[in-house]
């Protein structure tokens, strides 16, 4: 059943409870007549949400590999969710034809009719459920594409597990140093206790995070004294370089508790050194 076939059938049921209102016969009319610019433009709002908000509000980390890591994660969950929809389309064609061969044998006319109804009804769904489909592909081709462009950013090919943890003690200093100054602006200049755990147990201390906090925040106040704006890529700096700083804490921290912050055996594609494999 085409959509189109669709809104004739759901105007000719308005019609039929409405024969007393003559006002819904009008309404019901000018919905078929603007219906097709409707569902058009309807095509592009079936996605949960828009790119803007995959890039900007979804996908929130603050370096590359991460920002790779939650992209193909988004892949990875609209195409299983595609796989679940496609089953569940496929099973709604077979039911349809079911349902019509059902209706060609039938000899009642009220088991004809109610049968007439569940045929339009599963196309309906039908409909329904191929537009979602669409609009998920559309978003894991989006996601695929962002892959694509981080890569071309890194100037990379491919990226390893070792590269992915090696970035995580800078995703984690910079995230939570983003956090700790965000929360700062809002009370006083002074780091929130749920970042302050975190900088323990990325063991960073605290008293040197709040000290850069202190300081990036008044350069800031200076520069709107002096007329000038600061700018979201001077904040991404700022938490470039305390990432540098603090670099090596993590690994300090963890090597105090006897732990290895990297172990190469665990990983996949890296070539184990002698020593390793002692």
């Amino acid at each position: 059943m085409s959509k189109d076939l669709m809104i004739t059938e759901l105007e000719k049921n308005f019609l039929t409870v409405s024969e007393d209102k003559p006002e819904y016969k009008v309404m019901a009319t000018n919905i078929k007549e603007k219906m097709p610019a409707v569902q058009k433009a309807s095509s592009n709002f079936y996605k949960s949400h828009s790119q803007f908000m995959n890039v900007m509000l979804d996908v929130t980390a603050i370096t590359p590999i991460r920002s790779i890591k939650h992209s193909l994660a988004e892949v990875e969950k609209t195409r299983s969710a595609l796989q679940d929809a496609y089953f569940k389309v496929e099973k709604s064609k077979v039911e349809i034809k079911i349902k019509e061969r059902e209706l060609e044998n039938c000899e009642d006319e009220l088991d004809a009719e109610l049968l007439q109804l569940e045929l339009t009804e599963k196309q309906a769904g039908l409909i329904t459920s191929e537009n979602h489909m669409q609009a998920a592909l559309r978003k894991m081709n989006f996601f695929v594409n962002q892959y694509e462009s981080i890569m071309d950013k890194m100037g990379k090919s491919e990226i390893t597990e070792e590269e992915y943890e090696i970035e995580e003690c800078r995703y984690h200093i910079m995230t939570c140093m983003k956090q700790a100054l965000n929360a700062a602006r809002s009370h006083g200049g002074i780091i929130d206790e749920g970042n302050l755990i975190y900088l323990f147990d990325l063991g960073v201390n605290a008293a040197q995070a709040q000290a850069e906090i202190f300081a990036y925040l008044q350069m800031e106040n200076e520069m709107i004294e002096e007329g000038k704006a600061p700018t979201h890529q001077m904040t991404m700096k700022w938490l470039e370089a305390c990432a540098d700083k603090w670099a090596d804490d993590p690994k300090i921290f963890a090597d105090y508790r006897g732990f290895n912050i990297m172990d190469k055996q665990s990983l996949t594609n890296v070539p184990l050194l002698e020593e390793d494999k002692e």
